[in-house]
């Protein structure tokens, strides 16, 4: 049965590591038959969450910015794959941003179930992806049903590039294709 994957890239750097594993994955999940989306964060303008807690009432968001169509995009997919840099062995501040930012679908209807991480980082320690694995069960603890269905580590990638030639990619391929 064909999906919706909604891919978010949230590397700042447009050829980073992480998202090229982002855009293997995607040509997994494609070939596999599924509907796919891949988004970048790096060229999107995304405010901070305020914190005021009007979208709770509301399920939109009072600031007018790019996340607002990534929110309405996530709420229809039935799988949302995260990609990110590990910055100080926690996900990346645009991908943290963006997370909070998604505060209007709790509480509103959603179709996703099934959340998978991709992640990159300079260090080689199993230990490094930790911090952002953490931070993104908290969310996924807030939506009933739903669960992290896969994790891609990409350790030891130093450098834009360092990816390339990798057997990661491989994984990323076939981890899109089981979607």
């Amino acid at each position: 049965m064909s999906k919706k994957v909604l891919i978010i890239a949230t590397s700042p750097r447009k050829n980073g590591n992480s998202n090229r594993l982002a855009q293997e994955f995607e040509k997994g999940a494609k070939e596999a038959g599924n509907t796919t989306e891949l988004v970048y964060l790096y060229d999107k303008t995304i405010s901070f969450c305020k914190g005021c807690l009007a979208c709770q009432k509301t399920h939109q968001c009072i600031i007018k910015d790019d996340a607002n169509e990534i929110v309405e995009k996530m709420k229809h997919s039935d799988v949302i794959v995260w990609a990110t840099p590990i910055y100080y062995y926690e996900m990346s501040g645009q991908m943290k941003t963006m997370i909070d930012r998604a505060n209007p679908i709790f509480g509103s209807e959603y179709k996703f179930k099934d959340i998978y991480l991709i992640a990159t980082a300079a260090d080689s320690g199993e230990y490094s992806m930790d911090g952002a694995i953490k931070g993104l069960q908290g969310w996924i603890d807030c939506f009933a049903g739903t669960s992290i269905k896969g994790v891609i580590k990409g350790l030891g990638l130093e450098g834009i590039g360092a990816v390339e030639n990798n057997p990661i990619l491989h994984q990323a391929y076939n981890m899109g294709r089981t979607v």
